[in-house]
């Protein structure tokens, strides 16, 4: 099954589920957030969410990380 994934067509088996795109993608306990076609596919139905042919995937991930306050700026290192 032909699935758009961040842009990138790819080929991909037929029935297969959020869940089993993550764990193919490498991506199993990332924090990140899927969308199908524009609409937000919530984490806790990854295992039913079943993916048809052309549907557009983005998947975005939540990077850890931190702003420098001016405080934090200002201390010498």
């Amino acid at each position: 099954m032909e699935l758009v994934i961040n842009g990138t067509t790819e080929q991909l088996p037929d029935g297969i589920n959020a869940a089993q795109l993550i764990e193919h993608l490498g991506l199993t306990g990332a924090r990140l957030a899927m969308e199908v076609n524009r609409e937000i596919v919530p984490r806790s139905h990854f295992d039913d969410y079943r993916f048809n042919a052309g549907d557009r995937i983005e998947i975005v991930r939540a990077i850890g990380g931190g702003c420098k306050t001016k405080a934090a700026a200002s201390r010498p290192q």
